[in-house]
């Protein structure tokens, strides 16, 4: 029997209201500049079969734009949410050096050791969301899905597929509205996973 052959897109949110600061689970919506970003990104392209989002509204708000414009069905995923930043939610890096000159550079250079207090730990954050992308190979198997989330969330799938270190994931840059397409036969943790671009275009 042939295994199922699934691509699932991941698009990452736009510059939500505030601007670049350790959101987190932090619920800010998107701004004009980032409802921009996030149209311009797909376009009118509509391959996908479904279409699943975190739950914070700078990804719902566009997924649910987006499903109903193209009536696709929309699905819901808590696992998909951002990584929780603890004392770093909703401050900026600027404000953060201004305490620690040398923090950011800490936890980005060792960003398992290096957590902000009060932090979800990067091994848990890469378990939830490792548990989400296999349930979802196996409910979506063998369809083009599109999963709007956050850039841990796409870091922490790409260290899955992969096989990266986890220590390495934020060296992996992903821009507003970035897009990461996968390409994965099989389901379960025995599934072939392939790269088939990073921050590319429809």
């Amino acid at each position: 029997m042939t295994e199922p052959i699934t691509t699932i897109d991941l698009l990452r949110h736009g510059e939500p209201v505030g601007g670049r600061k350790y959101r987190g689970q932090t619920d800010d919506p998107l701004s004009d500049k980032g409802w921009q970003q996030m149209r311009a990104a797909v376009g009118e392209h509509k391959p996908w079969a479904h279409i699943v989002s975190s739950p914070l509204s700078r990804c719902l708000a566009f997924a649910t734009e987006l499903a109903q414009r193209h009536e696709l069905p929309l699905s819901m995923d808590a696992r998909f949410m951002e990584v929780q930043f603890g004392a770093w939610e909703g401050k900026t890096a600027d404000q953060l050096r201004a305490v620690d000159p040398d923090v950011i550079e800490r936890f980005k250079r060792d960003p398992i050791n290096q957590r902000p207090a009060g932090a979800e730990r990067l091994e848990d954050f890469l378990m939830r969301v490792r548990a989400g992308w296999n349930d979802l190979l196996s409910e979506q198997a063998g369809k083009h899905v599109l999963i709007v989330c956050h850039a841990g969330v796409i870091r922490m799938v790409l260290a899955h597929a992969l096989n990266l270190p986890l220590a390495s994931t934020y060296r992996i840059d992903v821009p507003s509205a970035g897009l990461t397409r996968i390409q994965v036969q099989g389901v379960g943790e025995a599934a072939h996973h392939q790269l088939l671009f990073h921050h590319g275009k429809l």
